[in-house]
């Protein structure tokens, strides 16, 4: 039988060791943030249209904004766009 003990380091130890921690969570927290902008926009009925037009910016621009991959966004970018969707960002530290 298998008990609830952890056996070895935590996965943030493992990516901390391996140098990648920060890159890690960095890249997470914007994957994060665009799943939840493209779902405010499908729960609101905003078109990415619509949306670049609220945002005073292009498709293409909107696009690399919601790219998961990209993670050259701004924090006022982030801020402007949960705006856009009537949310807003919310950033501590820790």
């Amino acid at each position: 039988m298998m008990n609830n003990e952890r056996i070895g380091s935590s996965f943030e130890d493992f990516l901390r060791e391996g140098g990648t921690y920060e890159a890690t969570t960095e890249q997470a927290v914007k994957r994060v943030l665009a799943w939840q902008l493209a779902q405010a926009m499908k729960q609101k009925g905003i078109t990415k249209v619509e949306m670049a037009k609220r945002l005073a910016t292009s498709r293409s621009q909107l696009d690399r904004l919601l790219d998961p991959e990209n993670a050259s966004v701004t924090l006022a970018t982030l801020a402007q766009a949960a705006k856009a969707v009537g949310r807003s960002i919310k950033v501590e530290l820790v």
